[in-house]
């Protein structure tokens, strides 16, 4: 069975200069490549979520360098990489009930398509809304291997 759920590390930092480049240098060092990022902050601290290769290796590495990492299910899906695609998906979403607790998005080398990144409390429902309103969900692999 193909695995539709996305492994995203989240490492939380303390909200000063310098704190981003660090844990970025971590995985570059080990050979671990970022797919898609996103940081969101408070006057305290920060939370950045990445997309890598390679998540069990780059929650290991991490933690080794005492950052405090948690692994998170989230799932990509394919959209229309133009005005309305967005807005296609997210009327999905919320024509169903569904709260999403954040996402974020990056293009790749399909022509007019982007992959979105979502994490909702109950990811399988989320799955079932989109498959069943023809969302193409990505596969974790794909997304890893990009």
């Amino acid at each position: 069975m193909i695995n539709m759920k996305i492994k995203q590390l989240s490492i939380f930092l303390q909200n000063r200069m310098g704190s981003l480049s660090k844990p970025l240098e971590v995985l570059s060092e080990n050979d671990v490549n970022i797919r898609a990022m996103c940081m969101a902050d408070t006057s305290e601290f920060g939370i950045l979520r990445l997309v890598v290769d390679n998540p069990e290796k780059g929650k290991e590495v991490l933690e080794e360098k005492n950052y405090l990492v948690k692994i998170t299910d989230i799932i990509g899906v394919e959209m229309y990489d133009g005005p309305g695609g967005l807005t296609s998906v997210l009327n999905v979403i919320k024509e169903n009930g569904i709260d999403l607790e954040y996402l974020y998005a990056f293009t790749h080398n399909k022509v007019n398509r982007a992959i979105l990144l979502l994490h909702a409390d109950d990811i399988d429902n989320l799955i079932s809304v989109l498959e069943e309103n023809d969302i193409t969900i990505v596969s974790s692999k794909e997304v890893y291997e990009l």
